[in-house]
């Protein structure tokens, strides 16, 4: 599978988001705690907000442990919304075009699961991704084509509908075929204001979610760690796996949930198919 974070609040140095933490994604790659698989090699991104209305995206096939690039690119680089990715592949090819996040005009988005038997069901699936839009898949994974039936399913205007679509649509395509477990997903998207994640899996045995707790909170019960001082108030992370071990900074996203970051709150709503 795959590990991953979201970042919201103020620009922060990608550093300090990617490698300074103990238990940060460069980290995760080689050691993850509470992944499916220990190891993520297989290839990283990031996206992430400036100036303009779309974001940049940095993919590399890569192992995270081992690109200087990614340790040059998050010296130097800060940004006040990023996604980045791990990749761990459940059996597509090693490509860049494969690694997330994936973009979408202002959208981005990243996934952590897999959809069962996705040569059976890849078929179906792709005929019913919205004609306009079907020239844009470029690589071969079912994340991907995840992201683009939740496009067709109207994303851009209202995001959990359309992922609540998409998921239905996908288990019943897997029910016509006998593929039990269809749905294994944390999902990340935003469109640069607004970020949207969601826990749910089709058996109730979801992949690990966690969402940062209030950092002016935090800095009163830690007054001694600077980190936390670095932080904007509106600051806001959602997580495969927390990044650190202080206590307190940290909840699990509870199962069939939806995460929704704006501003400097966020909102957690039952998501159900």
């Amino acid at each position: 599978m795959c590990r991953w974070l979201a970042y919201s609040g103020a620009p922060v140095n990608l550093e300090d988001l990617l490698i300074k933490p103990h238990n940060s994604l460069v980290v995760q790659s080689l050691h993850s705690r509470l992944g499916a698989t220990t190891t993520n090699g297989d290839g990283f991104g990031l996206g992430w907000y400036g100036d303009r209305e779309v974001p940049g995206l940095f993919r590399s096939t890569e192992p995270a442990w081992n690109d200087r690039n990614l340790h040059e690119l998050a010296a130097q680089s800060s940004a006040r919304r990023v996604f980045a990715h791990i990749r761990a592949s459940t059996g597509s090819a090693v490509q860049q075009t494969n690694c997330h996040p994936f973009r979408h005009g202002s959208w981005l988005w990243m996934h952590n699961g897999c959809l069962a038997s996705f040569p059976v069901l890849k078929r179906d699936l792709a005929l019913e991704v919205r004609p306009d839009l079907y020239p844009e898949i470029e690589g071969s994974t079912d994340s991907e084509m995840f992201f683009y039936l939740a496009l067709t399913f109207g994303l851009e205007q209202d995001p959990p509908a359309a992922v609540r679509a998409a998921v239905a649509l996908i288990e019943e395509t897997a029910r016509r075929h006998g593929v039990e477990n269809a749905v294994q997903m944390t999902v990340a998207t935003t469109d640069g204001t607004t970020t949207w994640a969601f826990r749910y899996s089709t058996e109730g045995r979801s992949r690990s979610l966690f969402h940062s707790t209030d950092v002016s909170t935090l800095r009163h019960q830690y007054p001694d760690n600077p980190q936390l001082h670095e932080l904007s108030d509106d600051a806001r992370l959602i997580v495969s796996e927390p990044l650190g071990d202080l206590q307190g900074a940290w909840r699990e996203v509870p199962e069939s949930t939806c995460v929704v970051a704006h501003g400097g709150g966020e909102d957690l709503v039952p998501f159900r198919p």
